[in-house]
């Protein structure tokens, strides 16, 4: 019996953007994917130090982005785990909650050239597949080294995936909002309504924020 192919897309999404949305979609499409589920960080370890908007905001401007795909899906493991959330306790829980399933996490080449930062990265090299978007050609020779030494120090299943360069960031968003500059067609309308709706990135808007 052939298992369901799903993606997982990880991050802060505060806010989430149309780059996200548009890296799952050809993730699922290119890969083969039967569903992406989008898993936004609770008390993510990288951000220590930084101001990012609660939980509750992130996570429903996740829902309002994802509501036009019937493919797309999220989840609040990271946000109800308490302490830190690391991408490998994620993994772990998904795994053993959904034996018939197959996982794929999607990354930027970025994000995997630095992969032997993370938690406990041996383990998950070894415990599901991985999407990597290569955006730059002059990543070209230097990632395709990373991931040659990956699958052979740790049998990993690597899937390079050709992605157009979409420059947008969620700094950028921020930023932009902070100073009353239009963010249309860099988030999807729901999300750009439910930021001036609830004053999120304004420094008055402090109900929006949480100091880590």
């Amino acid at each position: 019996m052939t298992r369901e192919r799903i993606g997982i897309m990880g991050g802060t999404f505060d806010p989430i953007h149309n780059g996200h949305l548009i890296l799952a979609e050809y993730s699922r499409t290119e890969i083969g994917l039967d569903k992406v589920l989008f898993i936004p960080t609770g008390n993510p370890p990288h951000k220590v130090g930084n101001k990012i908007s609660k939980a509750v905001h992130r996570y429903n401007m996740t829902l309002l982005a994802l509501d036009s795909n019937p493919n797309f899906f999220t989840s609040t493991i990271e946000i109800e785990r308490e302490g830190f959330s690391y991408t490998i306790d994620t993994i772990r829980y998904l795994s053993s909650k959904f034996k018939d399933k197959e996982f794929y996490f999607i990354l930027g080449s970025d994000s995997l050239l630095e992969i032997h930062k993370w938690k406990d990265y041996e383990e998950l090299l070894k415990s599901c597949n991985f999407i990597v978007a290569k955006r730059k050609s002059l990543e070209d020779e230097k990632l395709m080294d990373r991931v040659n030494d990956i699958i052979k120090c740790y049998k990993a299943n690597i899937h390079i995936l050709e992605f157009p360069i979409i420059d947008i960031s969620s700094t950028e968003i921020r930023n932009r909002v902070i100073k009353n500059k239009s963010i249309k067609y860099l988030v999807p309308e729901p999300v750009e309504l439910y930021i001036y709706k609830y004053g999120l990135y304004k420094e008055n808007g402090n109900d929006g924020i949480l100091g880590i």
